[in-house]
Protein backbone atom coordinates (compact mmCIF):
# COMPACT_ATOMS: atom_id res chain seq x y z
CA UNK A 1 0.00 0.00 0.00
CA UNK A 2 1.31 3.22 -1.01
CA UNK A 3 0.31 5.62 2.34
CA UNK A 4 1.22 8.75 0.43
CA UNK A 5 -0.91 8.54 -2.88
CA UNK A 6 -3.76 7.44 -1.14
CA UNK A 7 -3.22 10.72 1.45
CA UNK A 8 -2.56 12.91 -1.38
CA UNK A 9 -6.01 11.38 -3.12
CA UNK A 10 -8.25 11.90 0.00
CA UNK A 11 -6.61 15.67 0.12
CA UNK A 12 -7.04 16.06 -3.44
CA UNK A 13 -10.69 15.82 -2.74
CA UNK A 14 -10.78 18.96 -1.20
CA UNK A 15 -11.41 21.20 -4.02
CA UNK A 16 -15.01 19.98 -4.29
CA UNK A 17 -17.10 22.14 -2.39
CA UNK A 18 -20.23 20.12 -1.75
CA UNK A 19 -17.81 16.90 -0.21
CA UNK A 20 -18.27 16.76 3.45
CA UNK A 21 -15.15 15.97 5.24
CA UNK A 22 -16.86 12.73 5.86
CA UNK A 23 -17.43 12.15 2.10
CA UNK A 24 -14.20 13.13 1.35
CA UNK A 25 -12.81 10.99 3.24
CA UNK A 26 -14.99 7.70 2.03
CA UNK A 27 -14.40 8.55 -1.41
CA UNK A 28 -10.52 9.48 -1.20
CA UNK A 29 -10.52 5.78 -0.06
CA UNK A 30 -12.73 4.19 -2.81
CA UNK A 31 -10.76 6.36 -5.25
CA UNK A 32 -7.39 4.37 -3.94
CA UNK A 33 -9.04 1.06 -4.18
CA UNK A 34 -9.62 2.20 -7.73
CA UNK A 35 -6.30 3.18 -8.98
CA UNK A 36 -4.39 0.12 -6.91
CA UNK A 37 -3.12 2.14 -4.37
CA UNK A 38 -4.40 0.12 -1.86
CA UNK A 39 -5.49 -3.80 -2.54
CA UNK A 40 -7.75 -6.39 -0.55
CA UNK A 41 -6.09 -7.19 3.01
CA UNK A 42 -4.73 -4.38 3.10
CA UNK A 43 -4.36 -2.17 6.60
CA UNK A 44 -5.53 1.20 6.61
CA UNK A 45 -3.65 3.51 8.41
CA UNK A 46 -5.06 3.84 11.93
CA UNK A 47 -7.44 6.98 13.04
CA UNK A 48 -4.39 8.70 14.81
CA UNK A 49 -2.04 8.12 12.06
CA UNK A 50 -5.40 10.04 9.27
CA UNK A 51 -6.13 12.42 11.70
CA UNK A 52 -2.08 13.56 11.44
CA UNK A 53 -1.95 13.30 7.88
CA UNK A 54 -5.59 14.73 7.17
CA UNK A 55 -6.02 17.45 9.93
CA UNK A 56 -9.92 15.68 9.95
CA UNK A 57 -11.18 15.22 13.94
CA UNK A 58 -11.58 11.49 15.10
CA UNK A 59 -14.84 11.34 14.84
CA UNK A 60 -15.00 12.37 11.13
CA UNK A 61 -12.79 9.25 10.38
CA UNK A 62 -14.49 7.28 12.57
CA UNK A 63 -17.76 7.74 10.98
CA UNK A 64 -15.98 7.27 7.78
CA UNK A 65 -14.55 4.28 8.36
CA UNK A 66 -17.65 2.82 9.70
CA UNK A 67 -19.76 3.96 6.57
CA UNK A 68 -17.05 1.73 4.39
CA UNK A 69 -17.62 -1.31 6.94
CA UNK A 70 -21.36 -1.31 6.38
CA UNK A 71 -20.87 -0.90 2.45
CA UNK A 72 -18.63 -4.33 3.31
CA UNK A 73 -15.49 -2.21 1.88
CA UNK A 74 -13.96 -2.54 4.98
CA UNK A 75 -13.40 -4.48 8.08
CA UNK A 76 -12.80 -4.24 11.73
CA UNK A 77 -10.75 -6.41 13.48
CA UNK A 78 -10.39 -6.18 17.22
CA UNK A 79 -7.01 -4.45 18.33
CA UNK A 80 -5.73 -4.75 14.95
CA UNK A 81 -7.18 -2.16 12.73
CA UNK A 82 -9.54 -1.82 10.03
CA UNK A 83 -8.46 -4.02 6.57
CA UNK A 84 -9.44 -3.74 3.28
CA UNK A 85 -12.54 -6.43 2.61
CA UNK A 86 -12.96 -6.29 -1.17
CA UNK A 87 -11.56 -4.86 -4.57
CA UNK A 88 -15.43 -4.52 -5.63
CA UNK A 89 -15.71 -0.70 -4.66
CA UNK A 90 -19.51 -1.18 -6.30
CA UNK A 91 -20.55 -3.25 -3.08
CA UNK A 92 -22.37 -1.20 -1.08
CA UNK A 93 -23.50 -3.45 1.80
CA UNK A 94 -22.74 -6.47 3.26
CA UNK A 95 -25.67 -8.04 4.97
CA UNK A 96 -25.25 -11.21 7.85
CA UNK A 97 -27.82 -13.69 7.27
CA UNK A 98 -28.48 -16.09 9.94
CA UNK A 99 -31.95 -19.08 10.23
CA UNK A 100 -32.74 -21.86 11.37
CA UNK A 101 -32.47 -23.84 8.45
CA UNK A 102 -32.64 -24.27 4.71
CA UNK A 103 -36.47 -25.78 4.45
CA UNK A 104 -38.73 -25.10 1.51
CA UNK A 105 -40.40 -22.18 3.56
CA UNK A 106 -36.93 -20.60 4.26
CA UNK A 107 -35.69 -21.17 0.79
CA UNK A 108 -38.61 -18.84 -0.47
CA UNK A 109 -38.14 -16.32 2.30
CA UNK A 110 -34.20 -16.31 0.92
CA UNK A 111 -34.75 -15.89 -2.40
CA UNK A 112 -37.45 -13.31 -2.37
CA UNK A 113 -35.33 -11.51 -0.04
CA UNK A 114 -32.16 -11.95 -2.12
CA UNK A 115 -34.02 -11.08 -5.32
CA UNK A 116 -35.51 -7.87 -3.88
CA UNK A 117 -31.95 -6.72 -2.65
CA UNK A 118 -30.23 -6.19 -6.34
CA UNK A 119 -26.86 -7.22 -7.45
CA UNK A 120 -25.05 -4.54 -5.33
CA UNK A 121 -25.92 -5.96 -1.73
CA UNK A 122 -23.59 -9.01 -0.80
CA UNK A 123 -25.29 -11.55 1.86
CA UNK A 124 -23.68 -14.17 3.46
CA UNK A 125 -26.01 -16.91 4.61
CA UNK A 126 -25.89 -18.93 7.90
CA UNK A 127 -27.87 -21.56 9.56
CA UNK A 128 -28.19 -22.13 13.36
CA UNK A 129 -30.04 -24.92 13.66
CA UNK A 130 -31.28 -23.91 16.75
CA UNK A 131 -28.01 -24.91 17.88
CA UNK A 132 -26.90 -22.10 20.85
CA UNK A 133 -23.27 -23.11 20.25
CA UNK A 134 -23.64 -22.41 16.65
CA UNK A 135 -25.50 -19.35 17.20
CA UNK A 136 -23.33 -18.03 19.33
CA UNK A 137 -20.44 -18.88 17.70
CA UNK A 138 -21.67 -17.18 14.05
CA UNK A 139 -22.60 -14.16 16.09
CA UNK A 140 -19.06 -13.70 17.75
CA UNK A 141 -17.22 -14.61 14.95
CA UNK A 142 -18.51 -11.70 12.72
CA UNK A 143 -19.22 -8.80 15.01
CA UNK A 144 -18.16 -6.29 13.14
CA UNK A 145 -17.63 -7.50 9.87
CA UNK A 146 -21.28 -6.79 8.53
CA UNK A 147 -23.47 -3.53 8.34
CA UNK A 148 -26.51 -5.21 9.03
CA UNK A 149 -27.56 -8.43 10.35
CA UNK A 150 -30.79 -10.33 9.94
CA UNK A 151 -31.74 -13.34 12.14
CA UNK A 152 -34.22 -15.96 12.87
CA UNK A 153 -33.22 -15.95 17.17
CA UNK A 154 -33.04 -18.98 19.64
CA UNK A 155 -35.84 -18.68 22.14
CA UNK A 156 -33.35 -18.67 25.45
CA UNK A 157 -31.85 -15.80 28.00
CA UNK A 158 -28.22 -16.98 26.81
CA UNK A 159 -29.29 -16.27 23.15
CA UNK A 160 -31.21 -12.82 23.99
CA UNK A 161 -27.38 -11.80 25.58
CA UNK A 162 -25.56 -12.29 22.43
CA UNK A 163 -28.17 -10.86 20.39
CA UNK A 164 -27.83 -7.68 22.62
CA UNK A 165 -24.55 -7.36 21.67
CA UNK A 166 -24.74 -6.05 18.28
CA UNK A 167 -25.68 -2.72 17.46
CA UNK A 168 -29.88 -2.00 17.24
CA UNK A 169 -30.28 -0.10 14.17
CA UNK A 170 -28.10 -2.86 12.31
CA UNK A 171 -30.48 -5.67 13.58
CA UNK A 172 -33.27 -6.99 12.07
CA UNK A 173 -35.31 -9.91 13.90
CA UNK A 174 -37.39 -12.26 11.19
CA UNK A 175 -39.50 -15.05 11.68
CA UNK A 176 -39.83 -15.65 15.30
CA UNK A 177 -40.40 -12.09 17.85
CA UNK A 178 -37.73 -12.17 21.21
CA UNK A 179 -37.97 -9.15 23.73
CA UNK A 180 -34.68 -7.37 23.44
CA UNK A 181 -33.46 -4.16 25.26
CA UNK A 182 -33.25 -0.93 23.58
CA UNK A 183 -35.34 -0.59 19.80
CA UNK A 184 -34.61 -2.61 17.03
CA UNK A 185 -36.73 -3.95 14.50
CA UNK A 186 -38.84 -7.19 13.50
CA UNK A 187 -40.78 -9.03 10.80
CA UNK A 188 -42.02 -11.88 12.98
CA UNK A 189 -44.71 -14.76 13.17
CA UNK A 190 -47.67 -14.93 15.85
CA UNK A 191 -48.51 -18.58 16.43
CA UNK A 192 -50.62 -18.85 19.78
CA UNK A 193 -53.97 -16.67 17.96
CA UNK A 194 -53.32 -17.80 14.55
CA UNK A 195 -52.64 -21.96 15.25
CA UNK A 196 -55.97 -21.64 17.65
CA UNK A 197 -57.68 -19.43 14.79
CA UNK A 198 -56.66 -22.31 12.30
CA UNK A 199 -58.25 -24.83 14.62
CA UNK A 200 -61.34 -23.31 15.28
CA UNK A 201 -62.05 -22.86 11.56
CA UNK A 202 -61.41 -26.30 11.32
CA UNK A 203 -63.00 -27.59 14.20
CA UNK A 204 -66.19 -29.28 12.10
CA UNK A 205 -63.94 -30.85 9.79
CA UNK A 206 -61.40 -32.56 12.78
CA UNK A 207 -64.74 -33.35 15.03
CA UNK A 208 -65.78 -35.64 11.93
CA UNK A 209 -62.82 -38.12 12.84
CA UNK A 210 -61.85 -39.76 16.18
CA UNK A 211 -58.71 -38.04 16.91
CA UNK A 212 -56.82 -35.23 16.88
CA UNK A 213 -52.91 -36.27 16.80
CA UNK A 214 -50.17 -33.37 17.09
CA UNK A 215 -46.58 -34.27 16.83
CA UNK A 216 -44.71 -31.90 19.04
CA UNK A 217 -41.10 -32.44 20.33
CA UNK A 218 -40.53 -30.10 24.07
CA UNK A 219 -37.24 -28.34 23.63
CA UNK A 220 -37.04 -28.10 19.92
CA UNK A 221 -37.31 -25.22 17.63
CA UNK A 222 -41.03 -26.09 17.79
CA UNK A 223 -42.68 -22.91 18.85
CA UNK A 224 -44.50 -23.63 22.27
CA UNK A 225 -47.38 -21.23 21.42
CA UNK A 226 -48.82 -24.10 19.01
CA UNK A 227 -48.73 -26.99 21.66
CA UNK A 228 -50.15 -24.16 24.18
CA UNK A 229 -53.30 -23.76 21.21
CA UNK A 230 -53.85 -27.14 20.56
CA UNK A 231 -54.35 -27.82 24.38
CA UNK A 232 -56.62 -25.11 24.15
CA UNK A 233 -58.81 -26.48 21.77
CA UNK A 234 -59.25 -30.30 22.43
CA UNK A 235 -60.62 -29.06 25.50
CA UNK A 236 -62.67 -26.34 24.84
CA UNK A 237 -64.45 -28.49 21.69
CA UNK A 238 -64.08 -31.63 23.36
CA UNK A 239 -62.08 -33.29 21.12
CA UNK A 240 -59.88 -36.84 21.61
CA UNK A 241 -56.39 -35.28 21.50
CA UNK A 242 -53.23 -36.88 21.28
CA UNK A 243 -49.65 -35.29 21.58
CA UNK A 244 -46.29 -37.51 20.49
CA UNK A 245 -42.78 -36.61 20.14
CA UNK A 246 -42.43 -37.95 16.49
CA UNK A 247 -44.18 -39.49 14.40
CA UNK A 248 -43.45 -43.40 13.76
CA UNK A 249 -42.77 -45.18 10.74
CA UNK A 250 -46.06 -47.11 9.43
CA UNK A 251 -47.88 -46.04 12.32
CA UNK A 252 -50.28 -43.76 10.15
CA UNK A 253 -54.53 -44.99 11.09
CA UNK A 254 -57.73 -44.32 9.88
CA UNK A 255 -59.87 -42.04 11.03
CA UNK A 256 -57.82 -39.36 12.80
CA UNK A 257 -56.80 -35.90 11.62
CA UNK A 258 -52.53 -35.65 12.17
CA UNK A 259 -51.03 -32.20 12.46
CA UNK A 260 -47.09 -31.98 12.04
CA UNK A 261 -44.63 -28.70 11.60
CA UNK A 262 -41.98 -30.77 9.98
CA UNK A 263 -41.96 -31.42 6.52
CA UNK A 264 -39.81 -34.73 6.99
CA UNK A 265 -42.51 -35.92 9.15
CA UNK A 266 -45.36 -35.11 6.40
CA UNK A 267 -43.69 -37.05 3.94
CA UNK A 268 -43.10 -39.86 5.86
CA UNK A 269 -46.95 -39.72 6.77
CA UNK A 270 -47.94 -39.44 3.00
CA UNK A 271 -45.75 -42.34 1.86
CA UNK A 272 -47.44 -44.54 4.64
CA UNK A 273 -50.89 -43.62 3.85
CA UNK A 274 -50.13 -45.03 0.09
CA UNK A 275 -48.66 -47.90 0.98
CA UNK A 276 -51.05 -49.16 3.45
CA UNK A 277 -53.90 -47.73 0.36
CA UNK A 278 -55.14 -45.03 2.71
CA UNK A 279 -57.33 -41.86 0.92
CA UNK A 280 -56.11 -38.44 2.13
CA UNK A 281 -58.70 -36.22 2.87
CA UNK A 282 -61.26 -38.95 3.42
CA UNK A 283 -59.62 -41.77 5.19
CA UNK A 284 -57.75 -39.48 7.46
CA UNK A 285 -56.93 -35.78 7.70
CA UNK A 286 -53.73 -34.21 7.95
CA UNK A 287 -52.87 -30.03 8.85
CA UNK A 288 -49.75 -28.80 8.12
CA UNK A 289 -47.75 -25.75 9.25
CA UNK A 290 -45.88 -23.44 6.79
CA UNK A 291 -47.47 -23.57 3.05
CA UNK A 292 -45.16 -23.56 0.16
CA UNK A 293 -45.23 -24.63 -3.70
CA UNK A 294 -45.34 -28.50 -2.83
CA UNK A 295 -48.24 -29.05 -0.39
CA UNK A 296 -50.01 -27.00 -3.30
CA UNK A 297 -49.95 -29.80 -5.43
CA UNK A 298 -49.50 -33.45 -3.68
CA UNK A 299 -52.29 -35.44 -2.79
CA UNK A 300 -54.59 -32.84 -4.35
CA UNK A 301 -53.25 -30.32 -1.72
CA UNK A 302 -52.59 -29.95 1.68
CA UNK A 303 -54.26 -27.95 4.06
CA UNK A 304 -52.21 -25.72 6.14
CA UNK A 305 -51.68 -22.52 7.84
CA UNK A 306 -48.90 -20.10 7.64
CA UNK A 307 -47.57 -16.45 6.87
CA UNK A 308 -46.45 -15.43 3.16
CA UNK A 309 -43.08 -15.99 3.36
CA UNK A 310 -42.52 -14.39 -0.05
CA UNK A 311 -44.01 -11.70 1.49
CA UNK A 312 -41.29 -11.59 4.80
CA UNK A 313 -38.31 -11.60 2.52
CA UNK A 314 -39.48 -8.32 0.49
CA UNK A 315 -40.65 -6.57 3.36
CA UNK A 316 -36.97 -7.56 5.16
CA UNK A 317 -35.44 -6.54 1.91
CA UNK A 318 -36.99 -3.28 2.15
CA UNK A 319 -35.24 -2.84 5.62
CA UNK A 320 -32.09 -3.26 4.23
CA UNK A 321 -32.42 -0.95 1.45
CA UNK A 322 -34.19 1.72 3.28
CA UNK A 323 -33.25 1.18 6.90
CA UNK A 324 -36.05 2.44 8.06
CA UNK A 325 -37.43 0.85 11.61
CA UNK A 326 -40.03 -1.93 11.23
CA UNK A 327 -42.28 -3.54 14.14
CA UNK A 328 -44.17 -5.85 11.67
CA UNK A 329 -46.36 -8.90 12.82
CA UNK A 330 -47.10 -11.19 9.81
CA UNK A 331 -51.01 -12.19 9.31
CA UNK A 332 -51.01 -16.25 9.11
CA UNK A 333 -54.36 -17.83 6.85
CA UNK A 334 -55.06 -21.27 6.49
CA UNK A 335 -55.30 -22.28 3.18
CA UNK A 336 -57.67 -25.34 3.55
CA UNK A 337 -57.28 -27.98 0.48
CA UNK A 338 -57.98 -31.54 0.45
CA UNK A 339 -56.37 -33.01 2.93
CA UNK A 340 -58.48 -31.86 5.53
Amino acid sequence: MNKEKLFNEIKALSIINSFSKHEQLVQGIINGLNHKLIAKGDILPSVNEMMRETGFAKETIGKAYKELINRGILESKNRMGYFVATDDTEQHLKVCLLIYAFDTFQETFYQNFRDHLGDNIQVDVYFHHNNFSVFESIINSNKGQYGLYVIAPIESKEAKEVLEQLPKEKLLIVDRYVKLKGDYSYIVQEFEKASYNAFLQLAPRIKEFSEFVFFFKPSSAEPNEVLISFKRFIKEFNIKGVIKNSYETGSIAPDKVYFTIHNLELWEMLKDTKVKGLTVGKDIGILSHNDDNVKEIIFDGITTFSIDFAHMGRLAAEFVLRLKPIKHVMENQLIRRNSL
